[in-house]
């Protein structure tokens, strides 16, 4: 990796104290639980020399460690890209060392034409699922963020489906330019992610459930699903999203910011491992007692990750309300429990400059409400002045990581903390910390950099 010298900065360090997933096993069962921590351990900074925008996904395909950063597709805001990339090595840090030349862009579906049938707007891929049934490793499948436009997917009054160019919020680029509305699909590959082939939409909203003007000001998404992050499960592949539509039908003249706002947040659907291939219609959201909303329809978020409105917290569609965003969700061997990172949107638009941490101790995400039992999110990081982008936790170059297979979705008792970070005219995808879990009575003393 390109290590460079850490640089001074005002950086707030926080050792959480939460109770661990392993103790609150132990305490529900009557047994003595002590008092866990989470550390940020400061390292070497290692800058990471390729494009990302999104969470990174890794994989194993057999003893060769492989990412997949980047975007491709259609993007009439911020032009077309070919800058999704795959990079392979025997080793973590090998394939994050890579320089941009060595990265090779893998063979995609085409964009198919606005108005037909096929793959529209870019996609970023955000999850890798390995097939273990294929003994080469070679079968993967990516959960992709989606994103489109009027333009790139127009409205067809047919099917429902696309987007009317009516009433439609401001883009990022100023008053001129559009937002987008973000879908999640996946796609397959039989040779280790060389070449990939589209399967479809997997999540989506309609234009019913599209925030528009006057209300949408918050120059992020008209509405839609998107930032996913999943993990198997059982037979299930659970995906870990943000909801940025309205619950219902948007109607400007009965608009409520605090109906938007109570659908909103981090969600969770499930598909069938068995479905990956032809996912169109088979995930079902969380219905707030059990999978049951369909695909393309209204879930209830998970209600431990909403910001109170009386905390601040309000609709994706407000500059300046509060929300999480962009979930990394792992299983940690260590603590056998799940860990999610997550950012936190402050304001104006996206702006944020923190990364909190959650737990769920339910091995099983499947039984009861068991997927919903997330902790109430504890800050990890902040970093005054900067905004902190798509957090995750990378495997470390051990010999246990690669005995154990560690990736972005399986992690141990350390980990590396990546994240995007966005200051001045910069923006580099970094690691400047180790975190690591502990089962200790000691807390571990707050640091500054």
């Amino acid at each position: 990796m390109n290590i460079i010298k850490a640089a001074s900065s005002s950086i707030v360090l926080l050792s959480v104290l939460l109770t661990s997933c392993k103790e609150q096993s132990k305490k529900k069962s009557g047994q003595a639980n002590e008092m866990p921590a989470v550390a940020l351990v400061p390292s070497q900074k290692f800058i990471f020399n390729s494009f990302v925008d999104c969470n990174m996904a890794t994989v194993w395909v057999g003893d060769t460690f492989r990412i997949f950063p980047g975007k491709y597709g259609e993007d009439p805001l911020w032009g077309d890209s070919r800058e999704l990339k795959y990079a392979s090595g025997s080793s973590v840090d090998e394939v994050f060392a890579k320089k941009p030349a060595e990265f090779i862009e893998p063979s995609m579906p085409p964009n198919a034409p606005a108005g037909t049938k096929g793959l529209h707007g870019a996609v970023w891929f955000e999850t890798l699922y390995k097939d273990p049934r294929d003994q080469t490793g070679k079968t993967l499948f990516a959960l992709y963020h989606n994103e489109n436009y009027p333009s790139t997917f127009p409205y067809d009054a047919a099917n429902g489906t696309g987007y009317r160019d009516v009433d439609w919020p401001q883009g990022l680029k100023g008053p001129g330019t559009k937002t987008a509305v973000c879908r999640i699909g996946i796609m397959k590959s039989l040779d280790g992610g060389k070449s990939w082939t589209d399967k479809g939409i997997l999540l989506q909203d309609y234009q019913p459930r599209l925030i528009l003007k006057p209300h949408n000001t918050a120059i992020n998404f008209a509405g839609g699903v998107g930032d996913p992050s999943a993990v198997a499960n059982g037979s299930y592949l659970y995906i870990f999203y943000g909801e940025y539509g309205y619950p219902g039908t948007y109607d400007s003249s009965s608009y409520d910011p605090s109906i938007e706002w109570s659908g909103q947040c981090i969600s969770i659907a499930r598909i069938p491992l068995a479905d990956l291939d032809d996912p169109a219609g088979k995930a079902k959201r969380w219905d707030g007692s059990r999978f049951n909303a369909p695909a393309d329809s209204v879930g209830k978020p998970v209600a431990s990750l909403q910001i109170p409105q009386n905390e601040g917290g309000g609709p994706a569609s407000s500059p300046t309300a509060k929300y999480f965003w962009g979930p990394s969700v792992s299983w940690n061997t260590y603590l056998n429990c799940w860990v999610m990172l997550m950012a936190k949107a402050e304001g104006p638009s996206w702006k944020g400059s923190s990364i909190y941490i959650s737990f769920n101790p339910n091995a099983d995400l499947g039984e009861g409400k068991n997927s919903q039992e997330w902790s109430v999110p504890k800050l990890l990081l902040d970093k005054p002045g900067h905004t902190i982008w798509y957090s995750s936790l990378q495997p470390l170059s051990t010999n246990d990581v690669r005995e154990k297979k560690y990736t972005s979705v399986k992690l141990g008792k350390k980990a590396r903390l990546f994240y995007k970070d966005q200051y001045q005219d910069k923006s580099p995808y970094l690691s400047e910390y180790i975190v690591e879990f502990k089962l200790t009575g000691d807390h571990i003393t707050a640091g500054s950099k």
